[in-house]
């Protein structure tokens, strides 16, 4: 194996075994997800040096576990404290073929899942810290991912480990009344990296597929670790089908296909199969759907449909009905308007759009006008849609998404 094909193969063992690792070593050290990532970390580092000359062991995680107990040993002798531990961590040692149970491996890993999403952090540092120890990608690909400097998001990290450090913030899963709360949290940052490689905010693309590959790979973890959890299972289903559509979305030069208009024989059908049964799953586990079962189950009528005509768009409103409660969303509000419009004519839509369009939170929202001006357009109103399609393409900034706008504008002309 050459040099190149050995620093391959260590990066894609690091990105499989990043967050096992860093789980286990956070476990040993207390929590300490900071001191956990810089062991990891010195475990990959040695790799880079020995594997070129000694090859890719026969188990490589367990040699990067190996390693970085051993590390650990040395701090924790060098800072003559925790005796016991030494004890602990000394054991096996030599038997570096050997990994934890996998049971053991889980609840650590769920661990890690629920620290790195602590809502003692913000929305940013949540997103960081689980793209960077659970997804196990390097700070510059966080940054490149997300349109921000490199420095930007070192810093949340860096304050995000801080943070957990002075809240002494406990490395364990949420029990009782508090597990709720905390798996939403977990949900929403795994959807968050998901929308964010789903329809890109800046930039010159409209979709980054290996966003959506990492919330769907933690998504899928998630629910191997949280099998018995309803919503779990209903965002798996979710990203799955969303996801199908990714070769639909985007035409030969890179622009924005919108679902009306995507060739139906691009969506993969594998993918979708997927996202039905995780779907069943989630609503036999379920009582009262949840917001991401809701969800997944609109996105279910649009996969079903082979054609867009075929589309059950009644049933479609039926289910925003029983999500808008649940979410208090103006943004669940205004899809909600468009399944209005395509189910009952697009006056039923507009109407809805007019009733929320003061929401504070739509305010700079660029789909708001985008939506009025599609309603207004088909209802013959093409000076007013002109003028909204040219609002919405001043207020985003993604470069694919207002030429798409512009073009829209345009042929209200």
């Amino acid at each position: 194996m050459t040099a190149s094909e050995t620093h391959q193969a260590i990066e894609a063992v690091w990105r499989i075994e990043a967050a096992r690792l860093i789980a286990g070593l956070a476990r040993m050290v207390h929590g300490d997800l900071g001191l956990a990532e810089e062991l990891a970390q010195d475990a990959l580092v040695a790799a880079l040096e020995q594997w070129p000359e000694s090859g890719v062991p026969r188990n490589p995680g367990a040699w990067l576990m190996a390693v970085s107990k051993r590390r650990a040993v040395d701090l924790l002798r060098r800072q003559e404290r925790y005796e016991r531990k030494l004890v602990e961590l000394g054991r096996d040692l030599d038997g570096e073929d050997e990994l934890p149970d996998v049971e053991e491996i889980e609840d650590d890993l769920l661990r890690l899942v629920f620290t790195a999403c602590h809502p003692v952090l913000s929305t940013e540092a949540r997103v960081a810290m689980t793209l960077r120890v659970l997804g196990g990608l390097t700070t510059d690909e966080i940054a490149r991912a997300f349109l921000v400097p490199e420095s930007t998001v070192a810093q949340r990290i860096v304050r995000a480990k801080r943070t957990l450090a002075d809240r002494k913030v406990p490395f364990e899963v949420p029990q009782g009344d508090e597990l709720a709360g905390r798996l939403a949290s977990v949900l929403e940052v795994i959807y968050l990296v998901f929308n964010e490689g789903y329809s890109a905010t800046a930039g010159g693309d409209w979709m980054r597929p290996a966003l959506c590959d990492d919330a769907l790979r933690l998504g899928r973890v998630l629910a191997g670790l949280m099998p018995r959890q309803a919503e779990v299972h209903g965002l798996v289903a979710l990203m799955e089908i969303q996801a199908s559509r990714a070769r639909a979305r985007v035409g030969p030069s890179g622009e924005p296909i919108l679902l009306m208009d995507q060739d139906r024989a691009l969506w993969d059908r594998l993918l979708i199969g997927r996202g039905l049964a995780a779907l069943d799953r989630a609503e036999e586990l379920a009582g009262p759907r949840g917001p991401y079962t809701l969800q997944a189950a609109i996105a279910a009528c649009h996969a079903r449909a082979l054609t867009p005509e075929d589309t059950d768009w009644e049933r479609i409103t039926a289910l925003y009905d029983e999500l808008a409660p649940l979410a208090r969303s103006p943004v669940v509000e205004l899809n909600r308007a468009v399944a209005l419009a395509m189910a009952y004519g697009p006056a039923a839509g507009l109407d809805l759009v007019d009733q929320i369009a003061g929401e504070p939170s739509l305010k700079g929202y660029h789909l708001l006008p985008s939506v009025r001006g599609d309603l207004l357009a088909r209802l013959g109103r093409l000076a007013e849609a002109r003028a909204e399609f040219e609002r919405a393409a001043s207020m985003t900034r993604n470069e694919r998404e207002r030429r798409l706008l512009l073009d829209r504008a345009g042929a209200c002309s």
